[in-house]
């Protein structure tokens, strides 16, 4: 998947530095606009939103395609996102060492949206060994029907063991940190696209702050390996 730069008035360095601190950084839009000023770059933190809602769901995609592998010891859990002044759910799981396995961004919290969640991440990373979940009816309820399906069409050999035990879900509840700052700086996201867009930047930048780059070969263009490549290299690499 490649990314396109062209016909932009700014370079490419320029346009992913300023996403990456908006994500990474406690900053807004009119702080970055500043640090730019400060190094010659006369930009409008409007352009700067602009890019983070175009170039922030692109670099989160094409790092789903170098991700490390994860285990199949899943929890999962969803916290409450506003947006438009409104709460929505982000539906978010970890495996048993900490790794972000998804994560999605839903309007109800119902058993709907955890079996799409559910799916969402399945399709991703394959079938997991057993699921932590809250006491939640609703994700209980989305695993059974997931269990349901399986072993009415054979998809796999085994069912998914679904545990709800409160204290193991402990370290996806404190992963959702990074996303609510991100929230409380912007007072609240202001639209459905800026909350995807934003959250997609942010769960990136954490799960590259977790070593979940592949190493891997060598991608065309690059220079160093994932694994001798600072943060903001891991991060621009995802663009060549």
């Amino acid at each position: 998947m490649a990314i396109s730069f062209a016909n932009k008035q700014f370079p490419s360095a320029t346009i992913l530095i300023a996403v990456r601190w908006y994500v990474a950084y406690k900053l807004s839009y009119r702080d970055i606009e500043e640090l730019l000023e400060e190094r010659g770059i006369d930009v409008d933190r409007a352009t700067i939103h602009r890019w983070v809602l175009e170039y922030a769901p692109q670099l989160e995609a094409v790092f789903r395609t170098r991700k490390n592998p994860i285990s199949g010891s899943w929890r999962m859990d969803e916290t409450y996102i506003k947006v438009k002044g409104k709460w929505q759910y982000l539906y978010r799981a970890v495996d048993k060492y900490g790794a972000t396995i998804d994560f999605m961004l839903s309007k109800k919290r119902d058993e709907p949206a955890a079996r799409a969640f559910f799916n969402k991440a399945i399709d991703q990373h394959g079938l997991p060994k057993n699921v932590v979940i809250d006491k939640s009816g609703s994700n209980a309820a989305a695993l059974n029907t997931i269990n349901w399906q399986i072993w009415v069409l054979g998809l796999y050999g085994r069912l998914i063991e679904i545990r709800q035990i409160k204290y193991l879900n402990n370290i996806v509840e404190q992963s959702h940190r990074a996303v609510k700052w991100r929230m409380r700086t912007a007072l609240g996201f202001k639209s459905d696209a800026g909350a995807e867009a934003t959250i997609d930047g942010v769960e990136l930048w954490q799960m590259l702050k977790k070593g979940q780059l592949k190493k891997g070969q060598l991608k065309k263009g690059q220079l160093k390996n994932a694994g001798d490549m600072t943060l903001w290299e891991q991060f621009n690499s995802l663009a060549v």
